[in-house]
């Protein structure tokens, strides 16, 4: 089945120089009563200006990938990490019981264009923790990389059962999804940026999103496009109130 999922329920939020589309996944399944789908919580999509600070705040409960497409940011938690983070430096904030985190979007680096993903972790109240992973190269073409995700081949992990990857799908491209990690999965395909058609009739543009379950679709890249693949295993056990991931239901 695919279900397209439109940026019209996507709840905006602007102050001063910071600017972000909430995406909710659960609401294309209100019958679920959950905001969120399975261990995908929340999805941020940002701009922000250089030189805006976001001051020191919390997070609990929430397994936080920060994957930035433009900009610089400067980094600082609670646990002792600083880090300056790009399009080539990512960032996975676990935050357990309890973490803080300061980002300074910085001049050099222009506009600050990303994600901030929220996913469910297994359970409440793990340990800390903050992990980095520098990209090879920014972009990934025409084939999938593996960003986050349960097992020793993602680089960051993640600690439920949820699995992210990227690609770049040039124009004219075609693509599939990948193999599945586990039994009993749904994707969800997102576009950063660009233009896609899904079997020679749905089409997909900036900030609208796919869910696919049990189909293998056809993409067809119109302009060359961003893509983040989302992929819960939906019979998963996770923890449903952390502080940004959990039900708003």
């Amino acid at each position: 089945m695919l279900t397209k999922i439109d940026t019209s329920i996507k709840y905006g939020k602007r102050h001063g120089g910071f600017g972000i589309q909430i995406l909710y996944p659960g609401l294309i399944r209100p019958q679920l009563n959950d905001s969120g789908f399975s261990t995908i919580g929340r999805i941020d999509q940002a701009r922000i200006t250089p030189g805006t600070l976001i001051p020191m705040h919390p997070h609990r409960d929430d397994e936080i990938l920060t994957y930035l497409r433009s900009g610089k940011v400067k980094h600082l938690d609670s646990e002792g990490y600083t880090s300056i983070i790009s399009n080539q430096q990512l960032m996975m904030m676990n935050a357990g019981e309890g973490l803080s985190h300061e980002e300074l979007v910085l001049e050099e680096g222009g506009v600050l264009e990303g994600l901030q993903i929220f996913i469910r972790p297994e359970t409440k109240g793990l340990s800390p923790q903050v992990q980095f992973h520098q990209l090879g190269n920014i972009y990934s073409t025409n084939q999938w990389r593996k960003i986050a995700g349960r097992g020793a081949d993602y680089p960051l992990q993640v600690r439920s059962n949820t699995w992210l990857m990227d690609m770049r799908l040039q124009k004219g491209g075609e693509g599939m999804l990948p193999d599945a990690p586990a039994e009993n999965v749904a994707f969800l395909f997102y576009v950063f940026a660009g233009k896609l058609q899904v079997n020679g009739d749905t089409l997909l543009t900036t900030g609208e999103s796919l869910l696919v379950e049990k189909e293998s679709p056809l993409f067809h890249a119109l302009d060359t496009s961003d893509i983040v693949l989302f992929i819960t295993q939906t019979s998963a056990v996770h923890f449903d109130e952390g502080m940004y991931s959990g039900n708003l239901q």
